[in-house]
C-alpha cells in the first residue's frame, strides 16, 4: 500500500470516526434513556419492548493487511409480557451487519420464587460471567478473546449462548443457582441425542447481584455497592466433539470472580477474572484422522484473562470515564499459545444503557482459542438500549 492510499484510508477513518461521534450525540441528547416502553394492562398483566444497538468503527493492522469498516455489532429488539403474577413471556432478536434478523430468545418464564424459577424455550444457557452478561452488559468492548462454550460458536450446537431447553434457577441469600439441560450438539457426533448439562453456581460474599433473572453484567460503575463474587460453571455432553463416525465427548468448566468496590468521592474499582478450562476428545488444533472433514472439533486446553477497571467519580460532558486494562493468555492442549493486552476506556453516560468506547488491542488470541493474526486493532464503539 502506498503513502496516498494510507493517507486516503486515513483521512476516510477520521470522517467515519467523527460522524458516529456526531450520531452519539445527536443520540444521547435527544433520546431518553430507560427500560423500554411498558403497556399496563393491569398491576400483573403487561407488555414491554425496548432495543438495543451496538456500533462500531475498526482500525486494525496485521501482518497480512490494513483495514477500517464500520458496522453495527448488534441490533436488538426485547419484547417481555407477564400474564399472571407467576407467568411471563420473553422474545428477543438481534441482527449483525447484512445478517438477517435472527431469533435469539424465545421463552415461558415461570417465576415462582426468589429460590425457585423455571425458564423453557430457547434461551441462555449457563454459563461464565462473559457469556452470561453478553456483548452489552460487558466491561470492555469485545469480550470474546477466549475459547467460547460450543452453545456460543454459532452453529449445531447453538448460537450467542443459547440453546433449546430449560434452565433452574434462583437465589437463596448469598447463593445464586442456574441449573439447564438443552439440546447442545445436534448431529455430528452426537447420534444418540444426548443432551447438554450445564451449571452455574456463584456465592456472593458481599451484597448479593441484582439481574434480570439468572444473568450478570461485568461491571455496575458502582450502582450495586461492595461485591466481590465468585462463580463455578459445569458443562457436559456426551458425544459433544467429533463426528458421525468417530463419537467423543466434551466437558468444560469455569472459574470467574468480580470484585467491585466503591470508594467514596474517590471511584470506582473493578476487577474482573476467569480460569477456563476444556476437555473435548476431539479438538480444532488435531483433528482425528483422514475424512473427518465435517467434525465438530473444539477447544481442548485451558484459558485466563483479568480485567482491572477504575471508574471517575465525576462527571465531564454528560458522563464518567472508565478506563481499563485487560490480559488474555490461551493455551491449548496441542498448540501455539496466544495472548492479548487491551487498553481501553468507556464513556458511561447511562450506565450499561448508554455509554462509548475507545480501545486498543494488540495480540494474536481470538474466540477459537487458538492463535490467529498477530493483529493491532483500535476500536470506537457506541451502545444505546431503551
Amino acid at each position: 500500500m502506498n503513502k496516498e492510499q494510507q493517507s486516503r484510508d486515513c483521512r476516510a477513518c477520521v470522517r467515519s470516526t467523527l460522524g458516529l461521534f456526531l450520531l452519539s450525540i445527536i443520540f444521547f441528547t435527544s433520546a431518553s434513556v430507560s427500560a423500554g416502553v411498558k403497556f399496563e394492562h393491569s398491576d400483573t398483566v403487561w407488555l414491554s419492548i425496548g432495543g438495543g444497538a451496538r456500533m462500531q468503527l475498526d482500525s486494525r493492522k496485521s501482518d497480512l493487511d490494513n483495514n477500517s469498516e464500520v458496522s453495527f455489532d448488534s441490533i436488538r429488539v426485547y419484547i417481555a409480557a407477564q400474564l399472571h403474577k407467576y407467568l411471563k413471556f420473553s422474545i428477543n432478536t438481534d441482527k449483525q451487519n447484512h445478517d438477517s434478523t435472527e431469533l435469539i430468545d424465545a421463552m415461558v418464564r415461570f417465576e415462582l420464587h426468589p429460590g425457585f424459577n423455571l425458564w423453557l424455550g430457547r434461551l441462555v444457557v449457563p454459563g461464565n460471567r462473559i457469556g452470561m452478561s453478553g456483548p452489552f452488559y460487558g466491561m470492555n468492548w469485545i469480550q470474546y478473546r477466549q475459547p467460547l462454550f460450543p452453545t456460543e460458536l454459532g452453529g449445531a450446537a447453538g448460537s450467542l449462548g443459547r440453546g433449546e431447553g430449560g434452565v433452574f434457577w434462583g437465589t437463596t441469600g448469598k447463593f445464586h443457582y442456574a441449573l439447564g439441560i438443552v439440546d447442545g450438539l445436534k448431529g455430528f457426533s452426537n447420534q444418540s441425542n444426548d443432551k447438554l448439562y450445564a451449571a452455574r453456581l456463584t456465592y456472593n460474599f458481599l451484597n448479593v447481584e441484582s439481574n434480570f433473572g439468572y444473568y450478570t453484567s461485568s461491571t455496575y460503575f458502582g450502582e450495586q455497592g461492595n461485591l466481590f463474587t465468585v462463580a463455578l460453571t459445569l458443562q457436559n455432553q456426551d458425544g459433544g466433539s467429533g463426528s458421525a463416525v468417530e463419537q467423543g465427548d466434551y466437558f468444560g468448566y469455569s472459574i470467574d470472580l468480580l470484585s467491585e468496590t466503591v470508594l467514596p468521592d474517590i471511584g470506582v474499582v473493578t476487577i474482573e477474572a476467569e480460569y477456563k478450562d476444556f476437555d473435548s476428545d476431539y479438538s480444532a488444533a488435531s483433528p482425528p484422522a483422514a475424512g473427518l472433514a465435517d467434525c465438530f472439533c473444539l477447544f481442548d486446553g485451558n484459558s485466563v484473562f483479568a480485567t482491572l477497571s477504575y471508574l471517575y467519580p465525576k462527571v465531564i460532558g454528560v458522563g464518567k470515564f472508565q478506563p481499563y486494562l485487560r490480559y488474555v493468555e490461551n493455551n491449548p492442549t496441542a498448540a501455539t499459545s496466544s495472548d492479548s493486552f487491551e487498553i481501553g476506556t468507556n464513556y458511561v453516560i447511562s450506565g450499561h444503557m448508554a455509554k462509548l468506547n475507545l480501545s486498543y488491542v494488540s495480540g494474536d488470541t481470538n474466540a477459537s482459542g487458538y492463535a490467529g493474526r498477530d493483529v493491532d486493532k483500535v476500536t470506537f464503539g457506541i451502545q444505546l438500549q431503551y
